[in-house]
């Protein structure tokens, strides 16, 4: 009996003045209605706890965002300035194709070691601003593709630089483990490139005067190549240099041929030459 009283009770109309408009409705209405009026209260409230912390963690994102973006200009700063040393090395060893240049290859090689001192300065801050165990993270801003410590050494002493030596010129290390340090695959790519600017410097050799020097080229080049054949290149851009390292010895060939038809070529000079030596 009293769930019935309740029931005709809730149900009985409620007449109700909304919007300056009467409205007909009952009890049980009613109450939905203020349930529902407190359960949007609490929803939207819940909601907005929900977007506060979900905003808290997209702005944590983005302070590591704009940090590691701080990091990377700082890097490209400093890379910036390598590569103007850089430059400078290089331009200071094209005296050696002038006119007259193979008498000063000595004191332009000496010249551009003096250069390096800069380089090694520069690669010491650059070494300080990757974090620990993030090298290959950033390292496609500063690639090792330059040949100018290889070719400085190339010209002087007529030998191919060692990876120990090339790191120590630049200031780095060797050993992955130690942090910033000479890649392989960078060093052989400036190795690869090295060997294009030794067939320039065998045409202009011969330009000069000077005949047993692209011999000398010659072997040093040929060795170069039989070393790289040896390899089972799987990087793509080292695959592609590789390619190219094919017409530089070709390039060289050609031009030793040419001084052997001409009669040019010294045989004793080249039957004395001993095997090129790796640092």
């Amino acid at each position: 009996m009293a769930r019935f009283i309740l029931l005709a009770y809730s149900l009985f109309p409620v007449t109700k003045i909304r919007n300056n408009k009467k409205v007909t409705t009952n009890w049980y209405t009613e109450d939905l209605r203020r349930t529902a009026q407190v359960d949007l209260r609490s929803s939207y409230s819940e909601q907005i706890t929900a977007m506060d912390k979900m905003m808290a963690v997209f702005d944590d994102f983005q302070q590591h965002l704009n940090s590691e973006q701080d990091i990377r200009e700082e890097i490209r700063n400093t890379v910036r300035e390598i590569e103007k040393h850089a430059r400078e090395i290089l331009t200071t060893l094209q005296v050696i194709h002038q006119e007259d240049g193979l008498q000063l290859i000595s004191s332009g090689c000496l010249k551009a070691r003096q250069q390096f001192e800069k380089v090694q300065e520069a690669y010491g801050r650059l070494s300080n601003l990757i974090p620990v165990g993030q090298y290959y993270r950033y390292n496609d801003h500063w690639k090792f593709g330059q040949q100018f410590e290889k070719v400085q050494e190339a010209y002087e002493v007529g030998i191919l630089l060692s990876k120990e030596t090339a790191a120590e010129i630049l200031g780095v290390k060797t050993d992955q483990l130690q942090g910033f340090h000479l890649d392989l695959e960078d060093y052989l790519m400036g190795v690869l490139q090295l060997t294009t600017e030794l067939s320039r410097f065998a045409i202009n050799s011969v330009t000069n005067g000077d005949y047993d020097r692209p011999l000398q080229i010659s072997r040093f080049v040929a060795e170069i190549n039989a070393g790289f054949r040896v390899l089972n290149l799987k990087n793509d851009s080292l695959r592609k240099r590789f390619d190219v390292l094919k017409y530089d010895v070709k390039k060289i060939e050609e031009v030793v041929y040419d001084l052997t038809i001409r009669g040019l070529k010294n045989n004793q000079a080249d039957a004395a030459q001993k095997p090129v030596e790796e640092n």
